[in-house]
């Protein structure tokens, strides 16, 4: 079976990915959609949920927050983000997000350009719940 393009993606075919914690659902991509510049989700943030601090050293962030109460850490300094506000986190910038409110928050996420490869495209900087110790942290056996 082929895909067709241009492809509309439903959030429920995304898979969850619960890593670096919240729900990040990446949702436009290569695979999804045959995406050649970048990648687009979204981030379903429960409330006391955080987004583990990382960067991206080959793509830009652009984040957008749709609804919540969120306070984004940019390179140590935190900063408030909310409804109807959006970022753009540079190359290389370390960032993370919690919510702070009482409701789920919700933030489309776009990164590009693309990575050379995906799992060069984030380096986590702490550890979450989810993710195990941070990449720069991992000794190789």
């Amino acid at each position: 079976m082929s895909t067709q393009y241009p492809r509309i993606v439903n959030v429920d075919e995304a898979p969850e990915n619960r890593r670096r914690g919240g729900d990040l659902r990446a949702m436009l991509t290569p695979t999804s959609c045959g995406a050649t510049s970048g990648f687009m989700g979204l981030a379903i943030v429960q409330p006391g949920e955080r987004i583990g601090e990382h960067y991206h050293p080959y793509s830009e962030e652009f984040v957008f927050v749709v609804c919540g109460d969120l306070e984004v850490d940019l390179d140590g300094v935190t900063r408030p983000i909310k409804p109807n506000q959006g970022v753009m986190i540079p190359i290389n910038m370390r960032h993370r997000f919690r919510n702070v409110g009482d409701t789920e928050a919700r933030m489309v996420f776009h990164l590009g350009p693309l990575a050379p490869r995906p799992e060069l495209g984030h380096v986590d900087t702490e550890e979450t719940a989810t993710s195990g110790p941070p990449e720069h942290a991992k000794v190789a056996s």
